[in-house]
């Protein structure tokens, strides 16, 4: 099987080609990582995210964030786009 099949199918957007291999998988390990947390559990793990990311040196520009976003929705589910919502007002309100 090749790395490209591997990855899900979002990183293959075309939109995307240009980020670093490595903010893309920072962010699958996120989303991979918050499944199943609720509501409670979301705004901790956010922060622990957010210090990982800063120890990391990894940052988004807005325009790297609006196709990132556009990518996976275009490949969630119902659920998942729920819970991406849930995720983005949490990160606003803390802004």
């Amino acid at each position: 099987m090749s790395e490209r099949s591997e990855k899900p199918q979002w990183m293959n957007e075309p939109s995307l080609k240009d980020i670093p291999r490595e903010k893309l998988d920072f962010l699958q390990k996120m989303v991979f990582e918050s499944q199943g947390l609720s509501q409670k559990e979301l705004m901790p793990f956010l922060m622990a995210l957010a210090q990982r990311s800063r120890n990391a040196r990894i940052t988004f520009s807005q325009e790297e964030m609006t196709a990132i976003i556009e990518a996976i929705k275009k490949y969630s589910t119902p659920e998942e786009l729920l819970k991406m919502n849930q995720i983005m007002k949490l990160m606003q309100r803390r802004r």
